[in-house]
């Protein structure tokens, strides 16, 4: 996906553009990223692939207006819909999770200044590092109308309306409590090979 919106994801999938790229391309991009390297040769690689033209006003931060969002790895409903199934092979299933009929496996992959706004998920899921870190601030259900969700009706439902990093407390004034309900959890990716 490329999107003008990152570093925060809102939810709305629509807004961003499905790029063609070759997965090896945007792994290098993630390897440049961990070693701090120059973007220049990430971006002849976007251009070789016509995406500079499309935000060249963004050219120089093109590799890190893109990620991969909700890629299929496994799907039982819907086999045509996988997109990367060579992945499945490297990902060990949870001892806790071996006794369980799992529905899909889908990969979100971004750089490590990317996060989402808040935001609940209709299915249960299961976050894995692959390296750094990772913070996480979960809310108990009762704590909903303090984040107050987006329209029902829209495509990111599921998102909160307030801006957590910057509260406007005179639009959403029941926010002020939110924090006192939430629970914060840094996740980091094991150093065991």
């Amino acid at each position: 996906m490329l999107s003008k919106s990152l570093p925060v994801f809102y939810g709305d999938l629509r807004s961003h553009e499905r790029v063609p790229l070759p997965f090896s391309t945007f792994i290098g991009y993630c390897k440049q990223r961990m070693q701090n390297r120059d973007f220049a040769c990430a971006n002849s690689e976007l251009e070789s692939h016509g995406l500079i033209g499309r935000y060249a006003e963004h050219a120089e931060d093109a590799p890190e207006q893109i990620h991969i969002a909700q890629t299929p790895i496994m799907n039982a409903d819907n086999e045509e819909k996988v997109q990367l199934e060579t992945l499945r092979e490297d990902i060990g299933t949870p001892a806790f999770l071996e006794r369980k009929a799992l529905a899909s496996i889908n990969l979100w992959m971004n750089y490590a200044q990317a996060r989402s706004s808040t935001h609940y998920d209709p299915h249960h899921n299961l976050l894995c590092l692959v390296a750094g870190c990772k913070q996480v601030v979960l809310w108990p259900p009762f704590a909903t109308p303090m984040l107050y969700p987006l329209p029902i009706y829209g495509e990111a439902s599921n998102h909160s309306s307030v801006a957590l990093e910057n509260p406007d407390f005179s639009t959403y004034p029941r926010a002020k409590y939110a924090m006192e309900h939430s629970q914060k959890v840094v996740l980091h990716a094991s150093s065991t090979k």
